[in-house]
């Protein structure tokens, strides 16, 4: 599985009451098929921008997003995207939820399925709750949840582990690698912890302040699993703050 994503000369602005904001500037990067590929940056820069145009929710002024050479001009039944705020719907159950994300699945696989990744993210015994019955951090792993059972080429993930507790956040982290590596999706990930960047992706883009640009890309090499404590990790660590102009001791 996987898909290769190829940007082109992209740019992408909007109109506010001030004026028009540049928030992408001629960026140009490719994502080989199966690759998982982190995005970090100073808050506002445009990487949730960035995202969204990849994913097809946003048309970019010029140039092109290409998804295995063909054109993106709106969302593709090959992408799940899991945003910040969520988009669970709030009618329907957990089970009912998942089960739609499904649709061509035969019935008699769907209860397995589920139940795998209802346990996975931790929401066994909460099947038949609705969203208003749930924190923010379950919604949140019902989000993730619901995108694997799709088993999608291309996974968009925005700030997906945000709402969760350290330690939810690192097992949920873990299985979603596990899960990952069996599947082999490509995978675009927008987050603001270097940390979680560095323990889930091949490479690193380093975002510019608005308007985007990629000012460095980080090779991943070491082996998973990892441990964020090993001086290869520690090293790119400190290059990607550098990169942001700040150091490890102003994040410890």
């Amino acid at each position: 599985m996987g898909a290769e994503v190829a940007v082109r000369g992209v740019w992408k602005r909007f109109g506010t009451g001030d004026g028009e904001v540049s928030a992408l500037e001629d960026m140009s990067f490719t994502v080989g098929a199966g690759e998982f590929v982190a995005i970090v940056g100073p808050s506002g820069c445009g990487k949730s921008t960035l995202l969204k145009v990849l994913a097809g929710f946003e048309q970019p002024d010029r140039g092109d997003v290409l998804i295995d050479g063909r054109p993106i001009v709106a969302p593709s039944r090959r992408g799940i995207m899991i945003a910040q705020r969520g988009s669970v719907f709030p009618w329907m159950t957990v089970r009912q939820n998942l089960d739609l994300a499904l649709d061509g699945t035969p019935d008699r696989d769907r209860h397995q399925i589920i139940a795998q990744h209802v346990d996975l993210v931790g929401l066994a015994g909460f099947e038949e709750r609705y969203p208003h019955e749930l924190s923010g951090g379950m919604l949140q792993r019902v989000e993730v949840a619901r995108a694997l059972v799709a088993k999608p080429d291309l996974l968009y993930m925005d700030e997906p582990f945000g709402a969760l507790d350290a330690l939810t956040r690192l097992g949920v982290r873990n299985e979603l690698l596990r899960i990952l590596t069996r599947d082999r999706p490509t995978c675009l990930l927008v987050t603001h912890d270097v940390e979680e960047a560095l323990h889930v992706a091949d490479r690193v883009f380093v975002m510019t302040p608005r308007p985007a640009k990629v000012a460095r890309v980080v090779e991943v090499a070491a082996p998973r699993p990892r441990r964020m404590s090993s001086p290869e990790l520690v090293g790119l660590k400190e290059t990607i703050l550098t990169e942001l102009g700040l150091s490890v001791a102003d994040v410890a």
